[in-house]
């Protein structure tokens, strides 16, 4: 049959804001206060009241002692230059845990009890390695530092035991090293912010493809050490898909890993460092596969009656294909509330079913083609088009939805999101599960649901929780989080699909892969950091 579907092409940004608010999400000069008229339904849907007192200043926020020892600090001057070595407060506070909901609550509450001692900025891989020695032979913690956007914990080590804590921040590895325009293949320093290395390798015609909702802030380094997806996996892959080499700095020495595309030498020592999240080494340079800047980039919208038809649909191009570049579908509520479209604040009507966005990148015959194809088999399987405005509109505020957690934060409610992935047999259990979970252990919040990423055997689902803060919002999200955690598990899930296991997911990691498993993480942990200073408490307990 024939579809009738315009779409529209839609540009991806290059540059970033900087700093990043230290309170909370991206670019200070997009924090905003909810409309008043938002308050009110808020209030009169989940009980949101405004919290009774404000957000802590920057001055305000209470930081420990310093506890670096002189030799110390004398040792990181002399390997990095004393202007690189920062222990002013200010510093401090920016490289005080991630971006999480309770990392934001504690900050915002003037809780800086997890802050380094000093923030080290080498400039090479032998200034990393100069570090590490330094801060072993003191036995000083040391926790890589890149776009500070986790979400799981990933940026507290556990201070007992050691002397100080330092931030390692990589922002001055920020180079485009090379460019293998023949093999396609970038060498691209870790210290790069997606917006900048977007830039650099658009100079030669190249893109990595990778847009997760952190873009404008994370780095290469850490979407390598996280396993990050982006919000166009299912046309370039995940960011541990593109990497193709890297130099590691360890306690013990350097790493070269990646000669070849693909090798039967052995195990592939690249996966030991993606996704190990600074707790086996510091990633100083990548070897990346890069693609062709598309000449064309198309998205539209998709109207499903259920979740369960939408997800068949996803599920059917997934495995039979043609595949999107960009495929994703939300669930009743969150299509009702508006959550795929977070830069207006509005959402469809309430009978609008499930909204699925389908985006298509690459040249304009082939682009066109392959979403002519799709758009077949979607409207076979139950979709109607809605054309280019709800797709346009996505990806228009694709990075947006961070700074309504801010703003729904700031107005009292308590808000914050988990993922998980299981085969296409467990989904809907698994999506069930986690509801209930929530719902059991939060009373009656707000619970939204989006397919963020697809593929052949299975996807990942991504929540949105919302509900109105208690009295100890912190001990709230902690026994929501911890049912969740549970759910997942039981439901046959991965406790990350993209967000990594930090401190937050450490013990239902532990649980997923099981002691043996464990015991082999720890191993190589203890052959490569001997004296356990790099990022402790993160990944394995220890």
């Amino acid at each position: 049959m024939d579809v009738i579907c315009h779409s529209v092409d839609v540009e991806i940004p290059t540059t970033a804001a900087e700093p990043m608010l230290w309170s909370g999400w991206g670019d200070p000069a997009r924090a905003a206060e909810l409309p008043e008229p938002v308050r009110r339904l808020l209030g009169d849907l989940l009980g949101v009241r405004a919290p009774d007192t404000p957000a802590a200043a920057l001055g305000e926020v209470r930081l420990p002692g310093p506890a670096l020892p002189a030799p110390v600090v004398a040792g990181l001057e002399d390997a990095v230059g004393a202007g690189h070595v920062r222990r002013d407060h200010e510093a401090r506070v920016r490289h005080t845990r991630g971006k999480s909901t309770p990392d934001l609550l504690r900050i915002r509450a003037g809780d800086g009890s997890d802050a380094p001692d000093a923030v080290v900025l080498p400039g090479s891989h032998d200034e990393v390695l100069a570090v590490l020695r330094i801060c072993a032979a003191h036995r000083v913690a040391v926790v890589p530092f890149g776009g500070g956007t986790s979400v799981v914990g990933g940026l507290a080590a556990d201070r007992r035991g050691f002397a100080g804590v330092v931030a390692l921040d990589v922002s001055r590895l920020n180079r485009l090293v090379s460019v293998d325009a023949e093999s396609m293949v970038a060498e691209l320093e870790p210290g790069l912010r997606a917006p900048q290395a977007e830039r650099l390798l658009a100079g030669h015609g190249f893109t990595l493809g990778h847009f997760p909702q952190s873009y404008e802030y994370a780095t290469l380094g850490g979407f390598a050490a996280a396993r990050s997806s982006g919000q166009a996996s299912a046309g370039y892959g995940r960011f541990d898909d593109m990497v193709v080499g890297m130099t590691v700095a360890t306690p013990r020495g350097t790493l070269e890993l990646g000669r070849a595309p693909k090798s039967a030498a052995g195990p592939d020592l690249r996966q030991v460092i993606l996704g190990s999240e600074g707790a086996f080494g510091v990633i100083t340079s990548l070897r990346l596969r890069v693609r062709r800047v598309p000449a064309e980039r198309l998205y539209e919208g998709w109207r499903f009656a259920s979740f369960a038809e939408g997800t068949a649909a996803l599920r059917r191009l997934a495995q039979d294909g043609p595949v999107p570049t960009v495929l994703r579908l939300s669930d009743e509520t969150e299509t009702m509330v508006g959550l795929a479209r977070p830069d207006e604040l509005g959402g469809l009507a309430a009978d609008a079913g499930c909204l699925a966005v389908a985006g298509y990148e690459g040249e304009p015959g082939e682009t066109r083609a392959r979403r002519d194809a799709a758009a077949a088999v979607l409207a076979g399987l139950g979709g109607t088009c809605l054309g280019p405005g709800p797709g346009e509109s996505w990806a228009r505020g694709r990075y947006s939805a961070p700074y309504l957690r801010d703003s729904l934060l700031g107005a009292g409610a308590t808000v914050e999101t988990l993922e998980t992935a299981g085969f296409w047999s467990a989904l809907p259990g698994l999506y069930d599960a986690v509801r209930l979970s929530l719902q059991g252990s939060l009373g009656s919040p707000l619970v939204m649901c989006h397919v963020s990423h697809v593929y052949g055997t299975g996807a990942s689902l991504y929540f949105t929780v919302v509900t109105a803060q208690s009295a100890d919002p912190l001990g709230q999200w902690e026994t929501a989080k911890k049912a969740a955690n549970e759910a997942i598990v039981a439901a046959g899930g991965t406790i990350s699909h993209h967000h990594g296991v930090g401190r937050d997911h450490r013990d239902a990691y532990a649980a997923e892969i099981g002691e043996l498993g464990v015991e082999i993480l720890r191993g190589i942990k203890d052959r490569l950091d001997p004296d356990g200073i790099l990022n402790p408490g993160v990944l394995i307990a220890g």
